[in-house]
């Protein structure tokens, strides 16, 4: 797992392919947004986007990320089409640089992509021309996820949301699981040290290799779950990926012994530790029930702010012009 490298020639067309893509000065200006848009009345903020056609196109399953990209497209008042490998000529063969031509010249003004491939969206941005909104490439980053984790941390712990490089100093965030197909990892491993967060990632070789240290200068790996959990401020599970695990000797009842988040395992190590999971869940295998639902848990919150997050991310794309600090 090689570090991202930025795409400064894209930075100022709207798209987000990557965190580093991102200064901490446009992010501060992405939160406020988010706060503006989540507060106006929808009778205004619908007015926004009015008329402007989003194009959602998606290559793997989703829930929360599909789900959540169109109703933000929609709360500002904007057109959306989905556009999936099992319901399009994507099935037939058709190359991303032809679906995208295809979505562009239908009228689409924004793409939001979805792709097992790493570097699709940067690919699609440049032969559409378009602003492309990364919504999970492959294994390689899930930048909207990070934003949306950010802002959940710096309103759950009352922290500013004016950044500078020292805004998460004093802050240690677990992330623990299947590190090595992770992209919500990666996306938080390259952010969150930017701003001053210790990131410590753990789990067993096989889901947490070595490789990982590469991410990001700073991020540092752990193998005892509960020495890292009593260091955690936060503490980030990510769900066992059975559909990436082939080849790969993962005993899973050793697995929930070591590396589950139980309510019993938090009480003891980290009594007052952030609880956040991107979802999908798989309950009783990387987290409990007891843990995801408990008072220290704010992974409904997550869901929550990606939603204002994101439109925040479609205005920026859609009308630069009207948010000069982005």
């Amino acid at each position: 797992m090689e570090a991202a490298e930025s795409n400064p020639d894209l930075r100022h067309t709207g798209s987000l392919l990557s965190t580093n893509d991102v200064s901490l000065e446009h992010i501060t200006s992405l939160l406020a947004l988010a706060n503006d848009l989540e507060a106006e009345p929808h009778a205004t903020r619908v007015q926004r986007l009015a008329g402007r056609i989003v194009a959602l196109l998606f290559y793997e399953s989703s829930t929360r990320t599909r789900t959540s990209f169109e109703l933000a497209a929609k709360l500002l008042g904007a057109i959306t089409t989905l556009v999936s490998d099992k319901s399009s000529s994507i099935e037939k063969g058709e190359s991303l640089h032809d679906t995208g031509l295809t979505l562009r010249a239908l009228g689409a003004e924004c793409i939001i992509l979805r792709s097992n491939y790493s570097g699709a969206p940067e690919l699609l941005a440049r032969s559409t021309g378009l602003p492309v909104l990364n919504a999970g490439d492959g294994m390689h980053e899930h930048p909207s996820q990070a934003l949306l984790d950010l802002r959940t941390m710096l309103l759950r712990l009352g922290l500013p949301q004016q950044l500078s490089s020292t805004t998460l100093r004093g802050l240690t965030v677990v992330i623990t699981g299947d590190v090595r197909h992770s992209r919500v990892a990666r996306s938080n491993a390259l952010l969150l040290p930017r701003l001053g967060a210790r990131v410590i990632l753990c789990g067993p070789p096989e889901l947490c290799p070595v490789e990982a240290l590469a991410i990001a200068p700073g991020v540092e790996i752990e193998r005892n779950f509960e020495h890292a959990l009593q260091q955690a401020d936060a503490v980030m599970m990510l769900r066992i990926q059975r559909e990436r695990l082939a080849g790969l000797a993962i005993d899973t009842a050793d697995y929930i012994l070591r590396y589950q988040l139980s309510a019993e395992r938090l009480q003891r190590c980290a009594p007052k530790a952030l609880v956040m999971h991107p979802g999908p869940m798989v309950r009783g295998l990387e987290i409990d029930s007891a843990a995801a639902d408990g008072p220290q848990s704010a992974i409904e919150e997550q869901v929550r702010h990606g939603l204002a997050i994101r439109m925040a991310l479609l205005h920026r794309a859609l009308r630069p012009a009207i948010e000069p600090g982005l």
